[in-house]
């Protein structure tokens, strides 16, 4: 329960209303007690000065009422002088000291003839032989002590100077050159000062605390009805806008701040909804104009799709075409070389001729079989029986195969396989197939013989094999064509640009890649990478 209350106290702190009518009595007190403490200070100032001037002024009577009698040595009658003033009201008593600090008279009889500490702070103004008595300041001549019923006394001391009329009576014992006779010490209550400054403090207080409290209150309701209800009518306002509600509208009669604000968000709304109509309108047309595209553009695709197809099938057809029709060609005209020179038959030396004839008929029949055989390989992509393989072992199989031509044009193999085992996932025959083709071009590159490396490495995920020949190289015009089907550098009667192309299907289809890493007129690397079984 206490955790919802201190909540709810947490949450009304932070309104607006409350932070500024608490800055308001903060400002309020503060401004309220500067204001007191100077007033009471005036006051005591005021009040002190008043007593300053009566204790001067009894002091200064006192003086002038027992001159005569002084001049005349009669010590009772400034005495009882003394004592008829003693009794006035505020009047706490009065003393004369000798210079010696010793009081040869006071208003209270249990004082006399007692001795004070000349180096008390009250006597040393007159005792440390620097200051003038003659030149005493107004705060130098007064002081404040409490007396023992803790009643707080104002004591003022005002010097008996040896003026010319005392040295020069006949009854006066002291020498011209002495300075001060005495100090005649006048001491007023304060209890009555005291009374009327707390009296005025506590006045002053309640009147600041009433003062306060009917400022807030008024504040309070100020802010309440001028600032805190259009400040919740434009929360509202943002709360419906962020809910979605652009049609609504803060209802607020006023020219100040407030109202100009409500104004202007009334337009925003105003504006936000008509603008939300548009997009959703737009929105809604746009769904259909894009629906309607996306059907022209299938629509289209497929046609272009129709089309490419048709234009593959006719660059297809004619490359076929054209690859088949020389060595049909040439079997076409040594076979009728060959009926014409069987039906003649008159000269038994032309037999010799007509084997060469059928030699050529069977090489040129044995090519376009090869380039059926190979077309038939790259248009092939139906799913292949994949396994676990060693990929070393594919390699041997590979270079068992091509033995021979290794050995016909004297060219040395060298393997470089490392020590574990690397396998793939792929149709062995499809991978060694590859690799044949590769080694075989790579053998025909080289004419005057040489080395062949293959090297097979593994990165990461990855298994590597290179095949680095020492032929001939590609040359660089050739590079970027060198796997499209039917592209060929070799001589048209020898190769049908298919060899590569295969390769390449047959890689990409293993989720491999197949790349010339490089090349030269000293040899060219192809390298091979095909993902290795996890």
């Amino acid at each position: 329960m206490w955790v919802g209350d201190l909540y709810m106290k947490i949450k009304l702190l932070n309104k607006l209303s409350i932070k500024l009518i608490i800055t308001v009595s903060i400002v309020l007190v503060c401004i309220l007690s500067v204001y007191t403490y100077l007033n009471i200070k005036y006051l005591d100032n005021y009040l002190t000065g008043l007593k300053y001037q009566t204790a001067n002024n009894i002091s200064d009577l006192i003086k002038k009422s027992t001159r005569y009698s002084m001049l005349l040595n009669r010590r009772e009658d400034v005495y009882e002088i003394i004592k008829t003033v003693g009794t006035e009201t505020g009047v706490k008593g009065i003393r004369i000291y000798n210079k010696q600090g010793k009081i040869i008279f006071s208003t209270d009889s249990t004082e006399l003839n007692k001795s004070v500490d000349v180096s008390a702070e009250a006597c040393n103004v007159c005792h440390n032989g620097t200051t003038s008595l003659k030149k005493l300041s107004s705060m130098q001549k007064i002081r404040t002590f409490r007396d023992p019923s803790n009643t707080r006394i104002l004591g003022l001391i005002n010097p008996i100077l040896n003026d010319v009329d005392c040295y020069i009576a006949e009854c006066h014992a002291h020498s011209p050159k002495t300075e001060m006779l005495g100090v005649l010490d006048v001491m007023l209550s304060l209890e009555e000062h005291d009374a009327m400054i707390a009296e005025n403090t506590r006045r002053t207080i309640l009147n600041s605390l009433f003062l306060l409290i009917l400022i807030s209150f008024a504040s309070g309701i100020f802010i309440a009805v001028l600032v805190n209800r259009p400040i919740k009518k434009l929360n509202k306002g943002i709360e419906e806008l962020g809910k979605g509600n652009l049609n609504y509208k803060i209802s607020l009669n006023s020219k100040d701040e407030f109202g100009r604000m409500a104004s202007r968000f009334n337009e925003m709304s105003t504006k936000l909804n008509s603008a939300y109509q548009e997009i959703k309108d737009w929105s809604d047309n746009l769904n259909l104009k894009v629906q309607e595209k996306s059907e022209e553009l299938k629509n289209i695709y497929n046609q272009v799709m129709q089309i490419e197809k048709l234009a593959s099938l006719g660059k297809l057809s004619a490359t076929v075409a054209h690859e088949l029709n020389n060595p049909l060609e040439g079997i076409l005209t040594y076979s009728k070389l060959i009926s014409k020179k069987i039906r003649n038959n008159s000269d038994n030396g032309d037999f010799t001729k007509i084997l060469s004839f059928l030699d050529l008929i069977s090489e040129e029949s044995a090519r376009c079989g090869k380039i059926v055989k190979d077309l038939l390989l790259f248009s092939h992509r139906g799913d292949d029986e994949m396994n676990d393989e060693s990929i070393a072992s594919i390699i041997d199989k590979s270079i068992i195969l091509i033995h021979h031509h290794l050995e016909i044009n004297k060219i040395t193999l060298v393997k470089e396989f490392p020590a574990d085992e690397i396998k793939v996932h792929c149709n062995s025959q499809k991978i060694q197939q590859a690799l044949m083709s590769l080694l075989i071009n790579a053998i025909e590159a080289m004419p005057n013989g040489g080395t062949i490396t293959i090297a097979l490495t593994q990165n990461q995920d990855l298994a590597v094999i290179k095949i680095i020949d020492e032929g001939t190289g590609i040359l660089e015009k050739d590079l970027p064509n060198i796997f499209e089907p039917f592209y060929s550098t070799k001589e048209a009667s020898k190769g049908t640009g298919l060899g590569l192309a295969v390769v390449y299907g047959i890689i990409n289809n293993h989720g491999g890649q197949v790349i010339v890493e490089k090349t030269s007129e000293r040899g060219t690397t192809f390298k091979i990478t095909l993902p290795k079984k996890n």
